[in-house]
Order: structure tokens, then C-alpha cells, then sequence
């Protein structure tokens, strides 16, 4: 017999298989790292990431959630489980309580989490209340810049803001520098009203905090505040009670005084708006991202919610996370304690 006719005969491509069966779909790709080796050097010293044991520490994680959890309806790929070891230092016990709060937090806000998607949510993005500046500072971190002023309450609720804010968290965080870098906040509060204000009373406070904090898999290095009113002290006075230590030593108050905000974020980064030599501030280019990536979004924002997850969401709330009824949002307690400080 023939090389050729023998390797016909044991090729599992034809052998094995009969004239009507087609040979099994590809499995998908693994885990590749994008890390350059600088930033993998960052990793294994700011959050003890050890390449040689990525892919074991990501598999203790998914076994942990198919234990523990298994009616969790969540993606367990390498890449999205990667997300909360590297948020949580690759302790396998934290990242799996953030992987089950990040759930539970997009079950329990139905306001914020239903139907969230860029094309959803096109007039906050045409105001210029959020964008992202298109160069990182010097640690690498983006910077998601915040215009409360731009925001106008008759148009549509302040959920709909925070909508906004958490789309581009979930579009930045799909990025492996990100994971590991973080990001930066600056939030410009020039003009922002005492009615504007009372909009963000306790329970959106507490939300909002306990989501970034305890619920989503990003590093927030710092919130630079500038441009902010005396009515900011009662703004800070509402958020400050649900702010951890680590996160509430990261706010830096700058007024006016751009100096100060060139100290942390140099002026070739920034847009002219804030003494920048960046150009114009561009909020058209992340809009643009974010609606490139409309069908990514539906997928995973628009679907049904399996009942096993509405139960989650009633259950495992994370700190800071109450229902309406365990927290006081009484306006008028706020615009009091906003009139005190203005």
C-alpha cells in the first residue's frame, strides 16, 4: 500500500468520521496576553499577577463560580474572569464576591441596567456630559472626563447620566492596559446649581459608590475635582459617609487653580478647557466608540434575565447597595444639609 493510501486510511479527518458527519467546530481561541512587558512587570508587582500562573489562578476562579454559584449566569472566559482577579490582587475569595456583586448590582438597578446600550442613550451623549480625553497620563490611566454642568434634569433623569458613565466603564475595562493601569476622573463642576444638586441625594449616592467601589472591576487611581462651587462641600458631605479610606484619599479638590490640576495631570494631556495644549475638548470620537460598539452592548446588557439572577439580585446586594425602602431619600433632608454648606 501507498504512503498516500495508508495516511488516508488512519487521517482522522476522513477515517473517523462517515460521509454525513462534519468534524466538530473549532474550539475558541484561548487567552493571549496584550500586556506589553512593561505593564507585565506592573502587573506582577501592584497586583501579584505571575504570568506562569495566570491561566491556573483564572481556572481556581471558574471553579469557584461552578461550586459555589452555579446558576450564576455569567461568561467564564479567560479574558472576563481576568477582570476581577486583577481588580481584587488576585485574592481567588474577593474577586469571586466582586465577580457576584457586579452581578448582583446590574440586577438590582433595573432604572440604570435595563435595555443599556450607546443608541439608548444618544441625547446624554450629545450633551458632552461624559468623555474620555484621548491620551492616558503619565501612569498610563485614562482619564474619563465628567461635565455635570452640561447635564440639563427637564431633558432626562440623572440615571440616565449614570448609565452613560457605566457604559464607558464597561467599553474601557474590556482593555488588558486598563485592567492594570486604572483610570483617572476629572470631574468639572463649574455651574452646577443647589437644584441641580439635590438631584443626587443618599440612595443614588450609596449606589453609585457601591458600585464603583464593591461592584465593577476597575482601579480608580483619582477623581480630580475642578471648577467645583461652595455648594460642593454638601455635595462631598453626601458622598463622604460611603467613600472607603483608600478611595476617599484619592479626591483632590482644585477650584480654579489649574496649577494645582497640572501637578497630577500634566498640560500636554488636557484639552485647553482646563490650561491644556491637547486642543479642543473632543467629545465626538468617544461617542463614536461607543456606538461602534452597539451590537457588544445588546448582547450583554439586553437580554432576559434569568430568574436565577433576579433572585441573586434581591440577595447578595454588596454594601452600599440597599433597596429604596432601607434608605432615606428624603429631598428635603438634602437641600438642607446642600443649603448649610452654600
Amino acid at each position: 500500500m501507498s504512503e498516500e493510501s495508508d495516511s488516508l486510511r488512519t487521517s482522522p479527518s476522513v477515517a473517523s468520521l462517515s460521509e454525513n458527519e462534519l468534524p466538530p467546530p473549532p474550539e475558541p481561541p484561548g487567552y493571549v496576553c496584550s500586556l506589553t512587558e512593561d505593564l507585565v512587570t506592573k502587573a506582577r508587582e501592584e497586583l501579584q499577577e505571575k504570568p506562569e500562573w495566570r491561566l491556573r489562578d483564572v481556572q481556581a476562579l471558574r471553579d469557584m463560580v461552578r461550586k459555589e454559584y452555579p446558576n450564576l449566569s455569567t461568561s467564564l472566559d479567560d479574558a472576563f474572569l481576568l477582570r476581577f482577579l486583577r481588580a481584587r490582587k488576585f485574592d481567588y475569595d474577593r474577586a469571586l464576591q466582586l465577580l457576584v456583586n457586579y452581578h448582583s448590582c446590574r440586577r438590582s438597578w433595573p432604572e440604570v441596567f435595563n435595555n443599556l446600550k450607546p443608541s439608548a442613550l444618544k441625547d446624554v451623549l450629545a450633551s458632552g456630559f461624559l468623555t474620555v480625553l484621548p491620551h492616558t497620563d503619565p501612569r498610563g490611566c485614562h482619564v474619563v472626563c465628567i461635565r455635570p454642568d452640561r447635564w440639563i434634569p427637564s431633558n432626562y433623569p440623572i440615571t440616565e447620566n449614570i448609565r452613560a458613565i457605566y457604559l464607558t466603564l464597561e467599553k474601557l475595562i474590556q482593555s488588558e492596559e486598563t485592567q492594570v493601569n486604572g483610570i483617572v476622573i476629572l470631574a468639572d463642576y463649574k455651574g452646577v446649581s443647589l437644584s441641580k444638586a439635590s438631584h443626587f441625594g443618599p440612595f443614588i449616592a450609596k449606589k453609585v459608590i457601591g458600585i464603583l467601589q464593591d461592584g465593577f472591576p476597575i482601579r480608580i487611581k483619582a477623581v480630580h475635582v475642578v471648577n467645583e462651587p461652595r455648594i460642593f462641600k454638601g455635595i462631598f458631605a453626601i458622598i463622604k459617609p460611603f467613600l472607603k479610606e483608600k478611595i476617599a484619599n484619592r479626591f483632590f479638590l482644585h477650584g480654579s487653580d489649574l496649577n494645582s490640576l497640572h501637578t497630577n495631570l500634566p498640560s500636554s494631556i488636557l484639552p485647553k478647557e482646563y490650561g491644556g495644549t491637547a486642543g479642543e475638548l473632543d467629545t465626538a470620537t468617544w461617542n463614536a466608540v461607543l456606538l461602534a460598539s452597539e451590537d457588544d452592548f445588546v448582547k450583554e446588557f439586553c437580554q432576559p434575565v434569568p430568574a436565577c439572577d433576579s433572585i441573586l439580585g434581591q440577595t447578595l446586594l454588596p454594601e452600599g447597595l440597599t433597596s429604596d425602602a432601607q434608605c432615606d431619600d428624603s429631598l428635603r433632608a438634602v437641600k438642607s444639609q446642600l443649603y448649610s454648606c452654600y
